[in-house]
């Protein structure tokens, strides 16, 4: 009796277990399935982080040069009265820390300073102006170098051919533009590569102000080195290329100006 009992229940047994194999596969599929969404999302994360990164970094590299290309070139060709403490001061603000800007640049943007009104802290803008204060001492001072030596050599025949001090300008620009490649680059390496100044005024805010700098500096705290490696060999990269550039540029200034001898 108990076996044709159990002999009844046989195909019920296996039923319930084939059942369960599906069950148990389908849960697994649906374990699994989020995986690729995951890695879609680390990936647009890392793609806006260094789109991010580039673009302030650009935007503060254009207006630091905007603002470093005339002011360098007219130390260099006009003749005034505290010129040589402007040059002084330009190359003592050469290695200007980024963190005290950051601090200055928050005390001045916060609700109870200066520009508090503007709302600009914690804002890509802020970021910008932090990174265009930083640029602008060194390619002001590159390009000084620069324009004081073709002043030097060009400047008189400049003036001998009749043209004035600030029409003078635009030719030793024209002369000296493969150091202003060179110092454009330089601005664009110090700004890409800053933590100090945009972590305090811009907050380091996911989505909206987060660099590669700070997110390197952030993901390391807490552990996670992935992001933080390729984060950083994005950096490297960038610190080759324009290392690689300007090393090409020098090399062609010297071999224009020997073949100018």
């Amino acid at each position: 009796m108990n076996i044709n009992v159990i002999a009844g229940l046989d195909p019920a047994i296996h039923l319930f277990t084939k059942q369960n194999r599906r069950l148990t596969t389908c849960c697994s599929c649906s374990n699994a399935a989020p995986s690729p969404i995951i890695k879609n999302s680390e990936l647009q994360n890392f793609v806006e982080i260094v789109t991010l990164s580039i673009s302030i970094s650009v935007a503060a590299t254009v207006v630091a040069a905007a603002i470093g290309l005339p002011v360098g070139t007219a130390l260099a060709v006009f003749p005034f009265h505290g010129r040589r403490s402007i040059v002084v001061l330009i190359n003592a603000f050469f290695g200007l820390p980024p963190v005290v800007v950051g601090l200055v640049l928050y005390l001045t943007l916060s609700r109870s300073g200066p520009l508090g009104s503007l709302a600009l802290l914690f804002t890509p803008a802020a970021m910008v102006i932090a990174q265009t204060i930083l640029a602008v001492p060194i390619i002001t001072a590159l390009v000084h170098r620069a324009s004081e030596r073709a002043w030097a050599r060009y400047g008189d025949e400049l003036i001998t051919d009749g043209a004035t001090r600030l029409q003078a300008v635009p030719q030793i620009l024209m002369i000296i533009r493969a150091d202003i490649v060179t110092a454009v680059l330089a601005g664009f390496g110090r700004t890409v590569s800053e933590v100090g100044a945009v972590i305090l005024v811009g907050g380091n805010i996911r989505g909206l102000t987060r660099t590669m700098t700070t997110t390197i500096a952030l993901q390391t705290s807490q552990g996670d080195l992935s992001l933080a490696l390729a984060l950083g060999a994005v950096l490297v990269g960038i610190s080759i290329s324009i290392s690689a550039t300007v090393f090409a540029l020098a090399g062609r200034a010297r071999t224009a100006g020997s073949d100018e001898v």
